[in-house]
């Protein structure tokens, strides 16, 4: 293996010194002598008519390119509202300094004549990508596009990033793409049909209110199609089938007018490609976000869900999928705008797991351990997902926008496990879980300019959500004596638990903006959180005569909840820029009312409390800027933790409220370092953040061999929180290296047993790459990522550590062949030599289209050296996992894909 890497390596070094190069470097001014910042330059090779090079100018009026050695090229010099340069230059052997001095256009004509397209030109906050200058025809999808682009990132959720942040929101010629994913964008727009990729930076959807609030984080992407794919239908159709019955049928169909736009996606397969998973359903936002975010309360609505097991890396013993998905806008007037989507997401899949669980010493002992259990699950997994979203943005003029949304999810998920648990008794389990939440959000906005001093915005948003998940174990040893009051005369022990949670939720808020000065404003802000869910849950026993024992005791096995919370709040901002410096700070009022009414008793909670906030940015440069940001919230937790009969969390551990609960205070500090250099496409971020936790929700646990029962308490202990991750990047001529860090340490306090068990984690990881981008050679990515996950709870110590050297290969040859690689390769073991394990994953495929046809073909082969399973570990307060998961063989698929 070792050797593999190594001669990629010198594969990847040698491709990019195989031409003799030479650096050109220089400065360009005007005719007054001042430095020109963000001028292009490129270099345009007379032979082959392409751009060898282009580079943009820095602040200090630089800029550089890297030619080849003799080569003869047309330089040109552009800059908006100045005349346009064109020199004739031959490349000598050494490296060269040239300056240009550019004069006033004779007109404003001159301004817009295009002659070429630039790589990347710099508009304000939007940097716009011409993506034929970053592709060498191996692309098939927008992500393997955007792989190629300085800044960019698609992280392991397949969420794209640019420049260190999440993107919020992807739109196609302006419309929204299946608003509050780019997931879907990433994996299904076809990269042919992408002309510009632009980069919205300080992203605002309402006009009126940029430059009014912090915007920094907020990153969304247009992109804009080839003039061949707009007013006409296009996409592909591509089928394929394999041995032992595999088949994939995956339709792609887009239509962009003016007026309208239609996005449709379907995916049918057997073979474990997965376009929408679970994990996505619950992360998928549809664009709603928090109207309370700088608020000073953190009040959400936890999920009820019964841990369907989630898959790794989207990989498991057998996975069917059909995905079909539609998204539409429309315009019909110029100041009326809709928009939506539907997605339908069926999957089957079999899961097959080993593992092993050491549990946190009961008695709290230095040094000691609890007991350990071997456990192995086979589990079938069915689960349908539907979401709706409807959205009007009607703006009559630029001085009024109303916006309304409405979100539907609805999801019908069911598991049945088998799990054979080996610990002080051997038990054969079997777990049945069902549930079908549905929920629905919805939001109506007003924003309102009267005029250039006064600016007003009025949000609201309600969420209804139903969930009842319904939970059975069958099992032949007697679980909870003492708490579950079972028939132990039966064959075995068949327990159910029935559970109905319903949440009603209100955010709203006012919020006025008085412009003092074009630098400086003051935000005044009216809001409320009003919510009211109810809890109804029972257990019960099926005997084997197939009736029913209900167990009567209201306190122990069945719970009838309501809970009400009211926050009410007026908030105060001023926000001032003095020189390179941006300060807003302010403070929030907050009147809280929390009261739980179960077991013919209420309990309440009520609080004053006001909570600060500052914000500061330091703009170094246009693209590089420091930022810190303090804030002290107030956290309350839902109508879940307050519910003080028992539930089930699955069949070796039980839950119980606590309705005394009172909220916790968090302090958050972060420093965040942004730099995003177009002279050398150099992109560094870097976030270090810190937060105490006080009166912290804890889970207080008694654990009884592998069995534990847990509530929760607020803790008299402070909890620490560490974190810092950080990237570079940059661009060498036809190199792009990378290279990341994440590291986080947390102390917890736990009660375990009665009694305080202190628990430190400290997780690093560490990763970089080097990846050639050629257009007309074979282009490797080879890189590299190693982890540690050190675990100590109670004076028992757990280290674990993975090493992960990866290798992409793709190149395209004989006019028309394309072949494409990936190899990833993982070593996990432990530093006591209880696990060490190697494994590795390897997938291809060779596609041919003749030039000028619409027809691929292509074999492509799935976990092509045939690895039967994948090693993971886990750490939690009361126990540590280490476990060995199953997947799909090896697949060979030949497909067929038809270009409309």
């Amino acid at each position: 293996m070792k050797k593999i890497l190594f001669i990629l390596v010198g594969m990847v070094c040698t491709m990019a010194m195989n031409a003799q190069n030479i650096t050109v470097k220089g400065t360009v001014k005007d005719t007054e002598g001042s430095l020109l910042e963000m001028a292009n330059v490129i270099a345009i090779n007379n032979e082959t008519k392409g751009i060898d090079a282009f580079g943009i100018t820095n602040t200090d009026g630089k800029y550089k390119l890297t030619l080849k050695s003799g080569a003869a090229y047309t330089l040109k010099v552009s800059f908006l509202g100045l005349k346009n340069i064109e020199e004739l230059f031959t490349a000598p052997e050494d490296d060269v300094t040239k300056d240009f001095v550019m004069e006033e256009a004779p007109n404003q004509l001159d301004e817009v004549e295009v002659t070429y397209e630039m790589p990347v030109t710099v508009k304000g906050d939007t940097i716009v990508y011409d993506a034929d200058s970053f592709s060498n025809g191996t692309e098939k999808k927008l992500e393997d596009q955007l792989k190629k682009l300085p800044g960019f990132e698609i992280n392991d959720d397949g969420q794209i990033e640019v420049e260190g942040k999440t993107v919020t929101k992807v739109m196609v010629e302006g419309k929204d793409f299946f608003d509050g994913d780019s997931k879907l964008a990433s994996q299904n727009i076809p990269a042919n049909a992408v002309d510009k990729i632009e980069v919205l930076r300080n992203h605002n959807e309402v006009s009126q209110l940029k430059g009014l609030t912090n915007d920094e984080d907020n990153i969304a992407l247009n992109i804009k199609l080839k003039e061949g794919k707009k007013n006409f239908w296009f996409g592909d159709i591509t089928a394929g089938v394999g041995l032992d019955e595999r088949y994939l049928i995956h339709p792609k169909l887009f239509y962009y007018s003016p007026k309208y736009s239609i996005n449709i996606i379907t995916d049918l397969n057997n073979i474990g490609e997965l376009p929408f998973t679970m994990r996505d359903y619950f992360n998928f936002t549809g664009g709603f976000r928090n109207l309370n975010n700088r608020g000073g309360t953190s009040f959400s609505v936890s999920s009820n869900d019964l841990g369907l097991s989630t898959l790794q890396n989207n990989r498991a013993k057998e996975i069917d999928t059909k995905f079909g998905a539609a998204n539409f806008s429309y315009s019909p007037t110029d100041k009326w705008d809709l928009s939506g989507f539907l997605i339908y997401s069926y999957s089957k899949t079999d899961l097959e797991q080993q593992r092993f669980r050491r549990f946190t010493d009961p008695d709290n002992e230095t040094n000691a351990v609890g007991d350990e259990e071997d456990a192995y699950t086979n589990t079938l997994q069915k689960s349908q997902l539907g979401l709706a979203k409807l959205s009007s943005t009607y703006k009559p003029n630029e001085n009024l926008q109303f916006d309304y949304d409405a979100l539907l999810k609805s999801s019908d998920g069911e598991e049945n496990s088998s799990v054979l648990s080996i610990a002080s008794t051997t038990d054969q389990i079997y777990e049945n879980k069902s549930q079908k939440p549905i929920s629905f959000n919805q939001n109506a906005n007003l924003y309102y300019t009267l005029n250039d001093k006064n600016i007003f915005s009025v949000e609201a948003q309600h969420l209804y959500q139903d969930e009842d998940p319904f939970y059975n174990a069958i099992r032949e040893e007697q679980p909870f004596v003492g708490i579950v009051p079972t028939d132990d005369s039966q064959s075995n022990y068949n327990i159910n638990q029935a559970k109905k949670v319903e949440t009603s939720k209100v955010d709203a808020k006012v919020d006025y903006y008085y412009v003092a000065t074009p630098k400086s404003n003051l935000n005044f802000t009216l809001g409320t959180i009003q919510s009211h869910q109810s809890f109804n849950s029972y257990i019960f026993q099926i005997l084997d005569d197939d009736t029913t024992l209900d167990f009567d005791d209201e306190e122990l096995n069945n719970n009838n909840v309501s809970y009400n919370f009211s926050d009410l709040y007026a908030g105060f901002h001023y926000k001032a820029i003095a020189g390179k410096f941006t300060f807003n700070p302010g403070f929030t009022v907050h009147s809280y009312k929390a009261t739980n009414e179960q077991l013919g008793t209420a309990v309440s909670d009520e609080l004053v409390n006001i909570v600060p906030d500052v914000y500061v940015n330091f703009q170094m440069k246009k693209s590089q800027s420091l930022r810190f940001n303090y804030a002290i919230s107030r956290q309350f937790t839902d109508i879940n933790s307050f519910a003080q009969g028992y539930v089930f969390s699955n069949y070796n551990s039980m839950y119980s409220g606590n309705r005394d609960l009172e909220s916790a205070l968090y302090h958050t500090v972060s420093l965040n370092f942004f730099s995003f250099n177009m002279f050398n496409f150099t992109n560094i971020f870097a976030n270090v953040s810190y937060s105490k936790q006080l009166d912290a929700f804890k889970n207080s646990s008694a654990i009884t061999g592998i069995n534990q029962v847990s509530s929760t308490i607020n803790s008299n202990f402070a909890d620490d929180n560490l974190s810092f991750n950080g990237r570079y990047q940059r661009t060498f001529w036809k190199l792009k290296v990378a290279t990341g860090a994440n590291v986080s340490y947390a102390r917890r306090n736990n009660i375990v047993n009665l009694e305080r068990s202190v628990s430190e984690s400290l997780s690093q990881s560490y990763n970089g790459s080097v990846a050639t981008n050629f257009r007309k050679a074979p282009n490797v990515e080879v890189g590299y990522s190693y982890s540690v996950n050190d675990f100590n709870n109670g004076g028992s110590k757990t280290i674990n550590y993975t090493d992960k050297p990866f290798v992409k290969f793709d190149a395209a040859f004989l006019n028309g062949f394309i072949f494409v690689a990936d190899y990833d390769y993982y070593h996990f073991r432990s530093k006591d030599g209880t696990s060490n394990n190697e494994y590795d994953f390897l997938d291809t495929e060779l596609s041919y289209q003749k030039p000028d046809t619409k027809w691929e073909y292509s074999i492509a082969v799935t976990n092509l050296l045939n690895t039967k399973s994948l090693n993971q570990a886990s750490f939690s307060d009361l126990y540590s996992t280490t476990s060995q998961y199953f997947v799909q063989p090896r697949y060979v698929m030949l497909k067929i894909k038809f270009n409309l």
